[in-house]
């Protein structure tokens, strides 16, 4: 799909009539927005052209000159079993279409049948060629482990193994011009993700970010589609969309599960027709650009509740990614830090600090909320005000403090610590388990252990030389 050509692979359409494939290869282009079409008169050519590795669909006429499309079909199954073969024939009769589909072929059309199922047709056997494509080359990369263009993920910082499993997978479906549904809690980098997606597409159009949160159904059509002149008062002049503005690129279209049930509807049809109408006009034009959305929010709850359709969800939802919250990766905070205080430290002017050793193990036991954005902006408000060549953890222990006293309530009324139908420990148990979990935690800090406990550090370090006691 480089440079905007669909399919990736090539689709050969083969026939010995000049006027046939002249019109096919027309119909194809502008009504089903395939582009990467070859045309082939002569059947004697066919496995020659195939031999080149480029063609993943075949279209076949039966009855040619020199090699006969039955023939040619048996050939192509044999030797090339992973390309496609649609039969397109002058003969209506059943026995031969039964026959075409016993040998291989992947579906069979009259030449008199409406274009717009010939299409449809031809559409979806790509569909499934691409499916089997990204399968092989998911299992391929799972199997070895490989990343084959770690530079996409540069601006990415993470060590973490399902973030990784995350690159691996927008890796096998780059080339897909099918949608892209990125999930993710508010601050964990979708929109980075976003952005690999459309460096590892080789797309030579730009990337075109639009947020829909608290765009009404009007401000949707118009934001995305455009308007003619005079399409409404003010409309002075034509604009063009941001779908047009996206052309050979990548539409992102972040926050869709704030999208209204209308504007739902015109962009269901956007996906499923690959065509648009700008305000005011009554000609479609084609959508170049692929579509990739993200949100925040549970769309699969959305739909089962009925504020989000479904099939626009299973469409969007073709090739799904979730990154996974800072907390399921601690130990990509240390990475995160260092490069966040490299990066204030150069944006302020100032040199950078030495971090406290405490403070990854003081950070790795918060649940952060607001994940990476949340880090960044504790970072950037403690080289704000630094000032010494070590730096001060007091701007971390405010703002976790805050936020835990804000939460402790609510997590407190929402969790179930003991299981009904098991006794209760003792008061002497619990606190024994506090305290050794606390320590866990914190690596064997005292000081960090005591703030997880909500007791003073003296307080903790009494307990453990008593603890001490007793076990000798």
């Amino acid at each position: 799909m480089t440079n905007g050509v669909y399919p990736s692979f090539g689709v050969l359409l083969v026939d010995d009539e000049a006027s046939f494939l002249r019109s096919l290869s027309i119909s194809l282009e502008r009504n089903g927005g395939i582009s990467n079409i070859q045309r082939c008169q002569d059947s004697r050519e066919v496995m020659s052209i195939l031999a080149r590795g480029e063609i993943g669909l075949v279209t076949l006429d039966l009855t040619m000159p020199h090699i006969s499309g039955e023939k040619l079909l048996t050939q192509i199954v044999e030797e090339y079993p992973e390309v496609g073969v649609i039969v397109i024939s002058g003969l209506n009769q059943v026995e031969t279409a039964v026959n075409c589909i016993k040998l291989g072929a992947f579906d069979y059309f009259v030449k008199t049948d409406e274009p717009d199922r010939l299409i449809a047709g031809i559409r979806r056997a790509i569909r499934l060629i691409e499916l089997r494509q990204e399968n092989q080359e998911l299992r391929k990369r799972f199997l070895y482990d490989t990343l084959d263009s770690p530079e996409a993920f540069s601006h990415i910082v993470t060590g973490d193994k399902g973030m990784r499993s995350v690159f691996q997978y927008l890796e096998s479906v780059a080339v897909s011009r099918q949608p892209i549904l990125i999930c993710g809690e508010s601050g964990t980098g979708k929109e980075l993700v976003a952005r690999a997606a459309h460096t590892l597409s080789g797309r030579s159009g730009p990337l075109v970010c639009v947020n829909i949160a608290g765009l009404d159904d009007s401000m949707f059509a118009d934001t995305l589609f455009g308007h003619e002149r005079g399409a409404f008062t003010g409309a002075n002049q034509s604009r063009g969309g941001m779908i047009e503005q996206a052309a050979g690129g990548t539409l992102f279209l972040d926050e869709i599960g704030d999208l209204s049930m209308a504007s739902q509807v015109k962009l269901l049809r956007l996906l499923q027709e690959g065509e648009y109408y700008p305000l005011g006009s009554d000609r479609p034009k084609r959508m170049q650009a692929r579509v990739l959305v993200a949100t925040h929010q549970d769309l699969a709850k959305k739909q089962a509740s009925g504020e989000f359709r479904k099939d626009l969800y299973y469409r969007l939802r073709t090739h799904l990614v979730r990154i996974p919250a800072l907390r399921q990766r601690k130990q990509d905070i240390p990475l995160l830090l260092e490069h966040f205080l490299a990066e204030a430290a150069e944006e302020l002017g100032k040199s950078k600090p030495t971090i406290p050793r405490e403070l990854p193990v003081l950070l790795s036991n918060y649940s952060f909320p607001g994940n990476v954005r949340e880090l960044r902006a504790m970072v950037y408000d403690a080289m704000s005000v630094h000032r010494s060549r070590m730096l001060s953890m007091d701007v971390f222990k405010r703002a976790i403090d805050a936020e835990a006293a804000e939460d402790l309530e609510e997590a407190t009324a929402a969790r179930t610590v003991f299981m009904p139908d098991e006794p209760l420990p003792t008061l002497h148990e619990v606190a024994d388990l506090l305290v050794e979990e606390a320590m866990r935690r914190a690596e064997g800090n005292q000081s960090i252990a005591s703030r997880l406990l909500g007791v003073s550090q003296p307080a903790l370090s009494k307990r453990l030389k008593r603890q001490q006691s007793a076990d000798d």
